[in-house]
């Protein structure tokens, strides 16, 4: 797989030896057990797959290099590059300025923009109708489009079942920059319809069974749903796709549901599914499964308490965080600097949308045992600076150091 140009303030030397260590134990990645960092009285077990994937990694070397490359030039991101609060504040301090916010409400008029101005698109992508205004500004984005190829590849699979006549169900988060995308670019091709999770993906089985007036389908998906949509028609046949940071085991679940919902509505048999419901299992993102599998693989270790470290808005980093709550008290940090101390960190809920401080966090018996991961947007960098801080709570610094030199060593 292609390397990327990513700025060395990213990096870390630890995190990078780990994972090239387990490469190249592993490179077919089956195995997504831990990796344990011994730190005597503190124990982490570092999640198998985690941190920066091949759509951000790429979108931050095109970011960086743009900056670089037209010094004197206004440059502006459409809205986050992704969803991590650091690597944006970056971008701002090298002058970039964002056109929107991650909701999609303008801070900047695009009336303001002018032909020989530079916009980056974000790696959620963008819709097709923001794409034409930028184009009639005169402003091309071709070059400074740093779209997931991942996202793009939901997009042409999309394309690909429209021919067919298939209406789209993406499953995804409304507001969303990626699934606002998503929904943009199959709208424009065949009828199209957002599903936020499952209880909604039942609700739509209603109207397709006809268990429910068609009348009320307008309201209960009101901004979910595409221009001129039949809801006695358009349900006939249609095909699953999903926002790439979704749990994909949530899009297959939901896909598997209505795949059955077409199956006994029309009493279909194995041959004769695809009259009515496409199949759509190829467009899952290998980072999204990656990184959930590997923390499907850290929570069979037992441990005291998980510590994953992500944007407060990045919907991949939530599913992680939501995959650990279900097993042990899990704490969602935006970085290192949110451990206040031994006795008390403030942490994100995002079931409510707030940061909360809890003390005793930290249990007093001895070893301590930490799971540890972080979102696909995440800087590795962020992750040692948690070790780091953790290890200073336990006098196991030096133990920390010989644990780098020993994965050094290895890399060597």
């Amino acid at each position: 797989m292609k390397t990327f140009n990513v700025p060395i303030i990213y990096r870390s030397p630890l995190i990078s030896a780990v994972k090239n260590r387990r490469k190249q134990q592993d490179k077919m990645k089956k195995d997504f057990a831990p990796t344990l960092l011994d730190l005597g009285s503190l124990q982490i077990y570092l999640a198998r797959h985690f941190g920066f994937c091949y759509g951000v990694e790429n979108a931050i070397e095109i970011s960086f290099r743009t900056i670089d490359e037209n010094p004197g030039r206004r440059i502006f991101l459409l809205s986050e590059m992704i969803h991590n609060p650091q690597v944006n504040a970056d971008l701002e301090a090298r002058g970039v300025r964002f056109l929107q916010d991650t909701y999609g409400r303008q801070l900047i008029p695009f009336e303001e923009l002018h032909a020989d101005d530079i916009v980056i698109i974000p790696a959620f992508g963008t819709t097709l109708e923001i794409a034409e205004k930028l184009q009639s500004i005169g402003i091309r984005t071709e070059q400074y489009n740093t779209t997931c190829p991942f996202v793009e590849k939901v997009w042409n699979r999309s394309a690909q079942i429209a021919k067919k006549d298939y209406t789209i169900v993406v499953h995804g988060k409304p507001g969303h920059e990626e699934t606002r995308a998503t929904f943009s670019h199959a709208a424009a091709d065949t009828p199209t319809v957002v599903v936020k999770d499952m209880a909604e993906a039942k609700v739509l089985a209603a109207y397709i069974k006809g268990d429910l007036p068609p009348g009320s389908f307008y309201e209960k998906f009101k901004g979910q749903f595409s221009e001129a949509f039949d809801v006695q028609k358009d349900l006939r046949r249609i095909g699953v796709v999903n926002q790439t940071t979704m749990l994909a085991s949530d899009t297959q679940a939901i896909a598997d549901f209505l795949k059955q919902t077409m199956i006994d509505t029309y009493q279909l048999t194995g041959d004769t599914v695809e009259q009515h419901f496409a199949d759509t299992r190829d467009t899952l993102c290998y980072a999204t499964l990656d990184n959930q599998s590997a923390v499907t693989g850290l929570l069979d270790v037992p441990a005291d308490l998980a510590i994953v470290v992500g944007g407060y808005n990045s919907s991949n980093t939530s599913h992680l965080v939501e995959l650990c709550e279900e097993k042990l008290p899990t704490y969602f940090i935006s970085s290192e600097e949110k451990i206040l101390s031994p006795e008390e960190i403030s942490h994100y809920d995002f079931h409510n949308k707030q940061e909360i401080k809890t003390r005793d966090w930290l249990p007093r018996r001895r070893p301590v045992r930490v799971l540890l991961t972080s979102g696909a947007s995440c800087p590795d960098a962020l992750v040692e600076a948690v070790i780091s801080k953790l290890a200073g709570y336990f006098d196991a610094h030096r133990m920390l150091e010989a644990a780098i030199a020993s994965y050094n060593a290895f890399a060597q």
